[in-house]
């Protein structure tokens, strides 16, 4: 029997503190039309997505969302049976869904899950809770992706697991259930491959660097509307920022008066940063002309001063900050313009990883460079905001397998 196409579940964060079936009358049919423990598991993710968003950060929300959502679609639709009921077995039932979904279960690109007609949030036919991920700037011309060869990343089975064993930690604490089999069942899945791969950090060469860096200077001299362009590349490198950092939040807006100067003449950047925490990053002095050079395009004093409220990164129209999608476009046209560059002067394989590249290789960028540069672990790691020197040694330092592919490099075929 084929499986049922499933429906979204879950809006967003700020329309679920405000969330009334009688403006989702789609999603209160479907759920009214399933067995009776539909609604409670339902209002069991409800409370969960609903803790997550008061209490971790936008991005954590959005991904917990999107995997409570597929395995409640699951659990209804496919293993019919309540979670009470699941058991290890089950969960490990459950990866080998998310491994091969049915087609049906999979779009081609990002879709809103509710669209607004005559004042009801309906289901958008296109959404759909897997996403087949099309390489940047792919011909649309050319033939249509093959769903069939959907595979989920390790990352994103690491994300999956993550996200069911909260949830169940949550209705734990909560006492709606006993115990927590996605826990168990995770050392178990065979999806698993223990990885003794070569860490490869996601960065741009220093060419690739220097390609992004006089485009978008050049961006910037030839029309005034793209200085905004330049601080936030130079923002995102030098001061390791994620793309979340400097953006607008419902509970946070990076404002000028974020950056300060201590008594000893440093300057320093409050961000509010993952795991809701705020931490100060060192602002070196070959930034402070790029932050003076947008200060003055903004018609602002060179320096910024205590109590200035206007965003760091202001919207050309409209009002307020901008949010992290508006940034990644920003990003994302620069990148693309310097792989242009870099493909006409140098060729397509030196060009290539500017056409993978996204937002956060240049955070990646930044810190490895200082690595390369001798600073010191410690005053780093506080910089990124790693929890623990461990974690920076971890993603940055690889040292060892530089030495290691040089010394690879000499051996001979003959």
């Amino acid at each position: 029997m084929a499986i049922p196409k499933p429906v979204s579940l879950y809006p967003t964060y700020a329309e679920l503190k405000n969330f009334s079936f009688n403006d989702y009358a789609d999603l209160q049919e479907f759920l009214q039309s399933g067995d009776s423990w539909w609604m409670s598991h339902w209002r069991w993710g409800q409370e969960f997505l609903s803790y997550t968003g008061r209490n971790k950060s936008e991005h954590t929300f959005t991904r917990f969302r999107n995997e409570t959502e597929r395995f409640l679609a699951w659990v209804f639709l496919v293993k019919c049976t309540p979670m009470e009921r699941l058991r290890k077995a089950d969960i490990l039932e459950y990866a080998d869904f998310c491994w091969q979904p049915p087609v049906s279960w999979i779009c081609l690109a990002n879709h809103e899950k509710f669209l607004v007609n005559n004042g009801q949030y309906i289901q958008n036919p296109s959404w759909a809770p897997f996403r087949l991920k099309q390489p940047k700037r792919s011909n649309n011309s050319g033939p249509k992706p093959d769903k069939k060869k959907y595979k989920p990343s390790q990352q994103t089975l690491v994300a999956m697991f993550t996200a069911i064993i909260a949830f169940y930690r949550y209705l734990m604490n909560e006492e709606f259930l006993y115990g927590n089999p996605a826990q168990i069942a995770k050392p178990d899945c065979r999806h698993f491959i223990k990885d003794a791969q070569v860490k490869e950090i996601r960065r741009l060469t220093s060419d690739q660097w220097q390609y992004v860096f006089n485009v978008v200077m050049t961006m910037a001299e030839e029309n005034p509307i793209y200085e905004r362009s330049l601080f936030v590349i130079c923002t995102l490198k030098t001061l390791f920022l994620r793309i979340s950092e400097l953006s607008e939040r419902p509970q946070w807006t990076p404002i000028m008066s974020h950056f300060w100067q201590d008594s000893d003449g440093s300057w320093w950047l409050k961000i509010f940063g993952k795991g809701r925490k705020l931490r100060d990053i060192t602002v070196p002095d070959s930034f402070i002309p790029f932050l003076k050079r947008y200060r003055s395009y903004r018609n602002l004093s060179p320096l910024p001063a205590s109590g200035e409220n206007q965003p760091i990164v202001e919207k050309i129209r409209g009002r307020g900050g901008m949010t992290s999608r508006q940034l990644n476009r920003i990003v994302q046209q620069v990148f693309d313009r310097a792989y242009d560059e870099m493909r006409r002067m140098e060729n397509e394989d030196k060009a290539h990883r500017l056409k993978v590249a996204s937002t956060h290789w240049l955070r990646h960028t930044g810190a490895s460079m200082e690595i390369e540069r001798g600073r010191a672990l410690k005053d780093l790691s506080e910089d990124l905001g790693h929890s623990s020197m461990a974690t920076t040694d971890t993603i940055y330092v690889h040292t060892e397998s530089q030495v290691r592919a040089e010394s690879g490099k000499e051996r001979d075929v003959k």
